[in-house]
């Protein structure tokens, strides 16, 4: 499982875990999990509703404890078979929600951040990942998993390789524009990016922050009017809805995205659906 996964199963299971020991009154061992019944499981899951944890998190929460009450059972160190007999919680199907094509070119835009008081290098900077998030599709974690080396040089190659979920790899194709944003960032960039160095750096030097890109993207979204969808993972979404609207073979979007089952894919045929549909509402004459 990718690293991510790793932390947010632990910080799952260590809750549970805290839960069950004021709910039982003592730290819970294995004899006491092993006797826990379904409507102690719903307590905490009840518990954790009430801090405002919405549907989806529930659901990974859930998957994240039984993951733990399958590794013990493996080793050998008893069954909690009440995470088995409940049912995870409802959850809303939603569709991703991209922007428009012009907003989406305008993002990856420094010159549209000139006023801000910042670095010259660190708009540059920050223009170059969301142009990498819309024009490779990349997921953010993936734009600033890059090092140096990895981004050939503006007319020496056209593709990259990065390195997704599960530290499964895949090559995305890299843009002349891209590139080239990428190259002007590291011309103005004050630190020095060694070839196995990241490639995207912070004020300080040291590997960048992707609370900083959601902190601009807020900024941005003031600027340009755009709703609370527009995030920097919303131009991951744009990335495969608009190649979908434009005629792009589904397979193809599945290995750019790097999803491991079609299935994942396939949401983005609803939401260019969608499209279509508002379009021949507003056109038609008798729609």
């Amino acid at each position: 499982m990718s690293g991510k996964t790793v932390e947010a199963y632990e910080r799952d299971v260590r809750q549970f875990l805290l839960f069950m020991a004021e709910h039982l009154g003592e730290t819970p061992n294995l004899a006491e999990l092993a006797k826990l019944t379904p409507q102690d499981v719903r307590a905490f899951m009840a518990a954790r509703r009430a801090d405002g944890v919405g549907g989806r998190s529930l659901m990974r929460m859930l998957a994240g404890i039984r993951s733990f009450a399958r590794f013990l059972e493996r080793n050998n160190k008893g069954k909690v078979g009440a995470l088995a007999a409940v049912r995870a919680p409802k959850v809303p199907k939603t569709l991703p929600k991209p922007l428009a094509i012009a907003s989406a070119k305008q993002i990856a835009d420094a010159d549209l951040r000139a006023g801000e008081a910042r670095e010259q290098w660190m708009l540059t900077r920050d223009a170059a990942v969301f142009a990498l998030l819309y024009g490779s599709g990349l997921r953010i974690s993936e734009a600033l998993g890059l090092v140096r080396g990895d981004v050939p040089a503006p007319g020496k190659g056209d593709a990259i390789t990065v390195t997704g979920k599960g530290n499964k790899q895949r090559m995305v194709p890299l843009l002349p524009q891209v590139s080239q944003l990428i190259h002007d960032y590291v011309t103005l960039c004050p630190y020095d990016l060694p070839a196995d160095g990241p490639l995207f750096v912070g004020a300080r030097g040291g590997p960048l922050s992707p609370r900083i890109l959601q902190l601009v993207m807020e900024r941005l979204r003031g600027a340009l009017s755009l709703p609370d969808s527009a995030t920097p993972h919303a131009l991951r979404h744009s990335f495969a809805t608009h190649l979908l609207s434009r005629g792009g073979d589904l397979r193809a979007i599945q290995e750019l995205l790097g999803h491991a089952s079609l299935s994942t894919t396939q949401i983005y045929t609803a939401v260019d659906t969608d499209r279509l549909l508002e379009v021949y509402r507003n056109t038609h004459p008798r729609a």
